[in-house]
């Protein structure tokens, strides 16, 4: 039987108390025997995964391995499931494709969605916090892919959420626009302090960006690997090369014997 459950984060801070000893870690995420199955095949078996409150997970496997419907569980987009599902009641999500209405301005697809009747300078905020403040009163037809995908997660900051869940938003931006928009999201994470959940085939922006990269295999977690590397991270450190030679191998993908820096490492 299902039970999905959008509640507050709970716990205690991260870290030692006045004393020294150490304190419970709050959770912001709880996933508990999750299934999910279409015409009778289980995508998700059994899962089990738990978030810190501002923790940054990545989530990597093969195409057609369950990461994008995890999401869209954890989003109560789908609740057709068997198990346990906790998650903060403030939450939002920014996909590949940005969703904007084309027929409102910007700044009114930013607060699309949110109750009652908002006050544009709400919206005003969001993107200039993304960078793109000058932007507000345009169509959204006459934005860039990179200025598109910065209003997607202007309206999914105008939220305020403990979880942001992303599902592959860089992937289909050009090289440099995406090297932007990693550092923003990186910028807009450590600045805010929510959990969140990234899902991407690149295993080269999950060791860039997350505290904890997570493999899903044949609809179950099937590894974990901390990034233990300070901030900012830099790719042609070789401690960055073995996390991400280790994670391709665990994809089943052979790693490149000499990778040189802004080399994509992406996931079959």
């Amino acid at each position: 039987m299902a039970t999905d459950v959008h509640r507050p984060v709970t716990g205690t801070p991260s870290g030692p108390d006045a004393a020294g000893h150490p304190r419970e870690t709050a959770t912001a995420v709880r996933v508990d025997g999750l299934t999910r199955a279409f015409d009778g095949r289980p995508v998700i078996d059994r899962l089990h995964l738990d978030v810190h409150a501002g923790e940054f997970v990545a989530l990597l496997g093969r195409s057609g391995c369950g990461k994008s419907t995890l999401l869209r569980v954890l989003a109560g987009l789908d609740r057709d499931i068997e198990g346990t599902v906790l998650v903060p009641r403030r939450k939002a999500v920014a996909f590949q494709a940005p969703r904007l209405m084309p027929w409102k301005r910007v700044w009114r697809n930013v607060l699309l969605g949110l109750p009652g009747k908002p006050e544009r300078a709400r919206a005003e905020q969001a993107l200039a916090e993304v960078g793109l403040g000058h932007r507000a009163q345009a169509w959204p037809k006459t934005l860039s892919g990179g200025e598109a995908q910065r209003a997607s997660l202007a309206r999914a900051l105008v939220r305020e959420p403990d979880l942001l869940l992303l599902d592959e938003p860089f992937g289909a931006l050009d090289a440099l626009t995406r090297v932007k928009a990693q550092r923003l999201v990186d910028e807009l994470w450590q600045r805010r302090g929510c959990a969140v959940l990234l899902v991407t085939h690149d295993v080269e922006e999950a060791v860039l960006l997350a505290d904890r990269v997570l493999v899903m295999d044949e609809g179950v977690i099937a590894h974990e690997q901390r990034i233990d590397l300070p901030r900012p991270r830099d790719i042609a450190d070789p401690r960055f090369a073995a996390l991400r030679t280790g994670l391709l191998e665990r994809l089943g993908v052979e790693a490149p014997a000499a990778a040189t820096p802004g080399t994509e490492a992406h996931a079959a």
